[in-house]
């Protein structure tokens, strides 16, 4: 490969990867979410009297995920890979 079309090459590699990383990152956060609220409806459903601590349990580790997710989108601006 001449020199040309590798610069080339690394150029197009580099322009796309804030949002390869970006898809990466998301993937986390969806799995973990979906953990939460599938093992939370599993407690819902053996002890309905705990709904309120159970419920409350769920919406702070969903914003955790979340947290995590914005994170992961913020990063390729504030860390540009060119």
């Amino acid at each position: 490969m001449s020199a040309l079309a590798q610069t080339l090459a690394a150029v197009e590699i580099k322009g796309n990867l804030g949002s390869i990383g970006y898809g990466l990152a998301a993937i986390g956060p969806g799995v973990g979410v979906g953990i939460i609220f599938g093992n939370g409806t599993q407690a819902l459903a053996r002890q309905p009297e705990a709904a309120g601590l159970i419920r409350a349990n769920q919406i702070l580790g969903f914003a955790f995920c979340e947290a995590l997710a914005l994170i992961g989108l913020v990063m390729p601006f504030v860390y540009p890979t060119s």
